[in-house]
């Protein structure tokens, strides 16, 4: 099948739970936008993968006043999605440097934003999907300037199924970068590494309140 790649403190994470729950609602809606624009440029075989993701979130369009209603509440129990295929993980560290991601699932509804089919490792910050199957990930990513910033490039990879490299120009206004792939996964740990071009220029930040990773099953 072709793929394409398209170039902590708990009192403060329960204050972001509701901002959390807007994020995995807007990575749910973009998620599915992404996979029909990819449908332009992806092989028969993809198509068709992605057909059939669209067969079962068919629901999903349009959406009641009800339904938006339940989405809104963390209604788990909602016909619109089946959240066991999906998980949105949040930026855990706003600083930029050669390291490890640091991710954190969020509360949502009565459960959190990681599906019954994934395992996250919180001590490690890996996500392991626990189906194989054909995966739509993609990271979101957004930086702020805080006081005369210089240029750095900053690099974010998922192992090697997906990378998103990031320009921050000097004294920039705020930079963001979408990046996304479709990708075949056996059942396998998903550890994600920033990398940065210049180490020690504090003043570029992550910003943690919409930066993250998502990812869910297409075909198993």
């Amino acid at each position: 099948m072709g793929q394409q790649t398209k170039e902590v403190d708990t009192e403060s994470l329960q204050e972001r739970s509701p901002r959390r729950g807007r994020c995995l609602d807007n990575f749910l809606v973009m998620s599915i936008a992404f996979l029909f624009a990819a449908m332009t440029v992806l092989t028969v075989g993809g198509v068709m993968a992605v057909m059939q993701l669209r067969s079962e979130v068919k629901s999903l369009s349009p959406i009641s006043s009800l339904e938006r209603s339940e989405l809104l509440k963390g209604d788990a129990s909602s016909p619109v999605y089946k959240m066991e295929k999906f998980a949105y993980l949040s930026a855990g560290l706003s600083t930029l440097g050669n390291s490890t991601m640091q991710w954190i699932k969020n509360a949502y509804g009565e459960g959190t934003s990681v599906g019954n089919d994934f395992d996250f490792n919180q001590a490690q910050h890996s996500l392991k999907p626990l189906r194989n199957g054909t995966y739509f990930m993609y990271l979101d990513l957004h930086f702020s300037c805080t006081y005369q910033c210089k240029p750095n490039v900053v690099t974010v990879s998922v192992g090697d199924k997906l990378t998103c490299k990031v320009e921050l120009p000097e004294n920039s206004a705020p930079v963001s970068k979408k990046c996304w792939t479709v990708k075949r996964l056996q059942s396998e740990g998903l550890l994600a590494q920033m990398t940065v071009l210049k180490e020690g220029m504090d003043n570029w930040k992550l910003e943690l309140q919409n930066s993250g990773f998502g990812i869910f099953l297409i075909d198993s």
